[in-house]
């Protein structure tokens, strides 16, 4: 209705010879890759037929549209589904269909897309592409072999028991230097990118939002924050959870998600709580086993054991049809980079006391380094741009619908 406005009011600015710069323009629709016209098809099918609308948060968005040609749509919607697959396992329509409707794998495909457009540095959007289990490995080994070999050559790889003191290798203000300018710099790429994404998806020029939206952030960021926190669109709508090999619901993808997310959020505490440790009471490292740092530590190495490991077991056992099987190897990449991480690190916390540390330090922070560059070029980026799509959803709801059909 808005772009019919818009022409009539063109016409008669034209016809009445009104400047220029009066006329009200119409921005032009940017052409749908293949991927997001698959999505706009698939949608426009869904949006006809409604019967997974109680399954996630994608079904009640799209009901809210007509039709599906806007990049941005489908840029939101992809990013707001969490690819569990019951939708296509209840679908009438999935393959062999001729209409051959899979959400999942359509919606994956557009999400990769999404992290390359939007990624900071532009240049930077390819190495999606070459995120793989092999690059993963490969980086991680590279680094972890440049740092050894750094210890044997100013020192001994084999020495004395040092209780544990790690900044008798690796000076304290080089490592906070170092992995402190990776962390900025991973930070910033990813608020760069998601900040993109964000200015497609709800637009501040958008009129019939803007007056609303005061009233409405608070309440719409502390929902999203929590649906994402307990990952709710992971129960497959009915609490049962998703699908992964076959018709059977299990809920141990979501167990293992947060495995994975609260045992990396553990151990970022860990280090923010031995940061404030170090500057702000001088306890310097190392500290006992009993002390919070090691305690969160031990605690987020855990559950990044059992989470990754869960991940990889159920990655290797799904369906092909749910989702898109060219980014398997960049999910494996992930997955490896944060059972590594854990697995060094843990057994470093082990052998800390032993002629064995300065080795195993350097592996373990060949890893996190590996894993640290990776984070806005992965599978990491994926949980961003989902809470972002969530906050957008959290909002749009409580907004008046814009279609105005019938008695609307």
């Amino acid at each position: 209705m808005q772009q019919l406005t818009d022409l009539v009011a063109r016409a008669r600015a034209d016809a009445e010879g009104t400047p220029a710069h009066r006329v009200i323009p119409i921005a032009p629709a940017l052409p749908l890759t293949a991927g997001e016209g698959e999505v706009a098809r698939i949608l426009q099918i869904c949006n006809a037929c409604r019967y997974c609308e109680g399954f996630c948060a994608v079904f009640p968005a799209m009901t809210r549209r007509l039709d599906f040609g806007n990049k941005a749509d489908t840029h939101y919607l992809a990013n707001l589904c969490h690819n569990c697959g019951a939708c296509l396992h209840a679908c009438q329509y999935a393959p062999p269909h001729e209409f051959a409707v899979n959400v999942p794998r359509a919606m994956a495909q557009v999400r990769m897309q999404t992290y390359s457009d939007y990624a900071w540095p532009r240049a930077m959007g390819m190495l999606y592409r070459r995120a793989g289990l092999t690059v993963a490995l490969a980086l991680a080994g590279g680094l972890a072999l440049f740092l050894v070999l750094a210890v044997a050559l100013s020192g001994s790889l084999l020495h004395e028991p040092m209780a544990g003191n790690f900044y008798a290798i690796f000076p304290h203000n080089l490592l906070a230097l170092v992995f402190g300018a990776v962390f900025l710099f991973v930070m910033l790429a990813l608020a760069m990118g998601v900040r993109r994404f964000w200015r497609e998806v709800s637009p501040a020029n958008d009129s019939q939002n803007t007056p609303d939206l005061p009233g409405v952030r608070g309440p719409a960021g502390a929902e999203a924050a929590r649906d994402a926190l307990r990952l709710k669109y992971l129960d497959g709508g009915h609490g049962e959870g998703c699908n992964n090999e076959s018709d059977r619901f299990t809920l141990w993808r979501r167990r293992f998600h947060h495995f994975t997310f609260y045992g990396f959020m553990l151990c970022f505490a860990s280090t923010c709580v031995a940061t404030l440790y170090h500057y702000l009471l001088g306890l310097h490292a190392p500290y006992a086993l009993t002390s919070l740092p090691v305690l969160l530590g031990t605690a987020g190495g855990i559950g990044l054991l059992i989470g990754p490991a869960g991940l990889l077991w159920l990655n290797l056992r799904r369906d092909p049809a749910h989702g898109d099987t060219a980014q398997r190897p960049m999910d494996r990449g992930f997955i490896a980079l944060l059972l590594l991480t854990s697995l060094t690190g843990l057994a470093l916390l082990a052998w800390r006391d032993t002629r064995f540390m300065a080795l195993l330090l350097a592996v373990h922070l060949g890893v996190v380094m590996a894993l640290f560059l990776t984070l806005p070029y992965g599978k990491f980026a994926h949980g961003i741009f989902r809470c972002a799509a969530l906050l957008k959803f959290a909002i749009e709801k409580r907004l008046p619908g814009r279609l105005r059909l019938g008695a609307d």
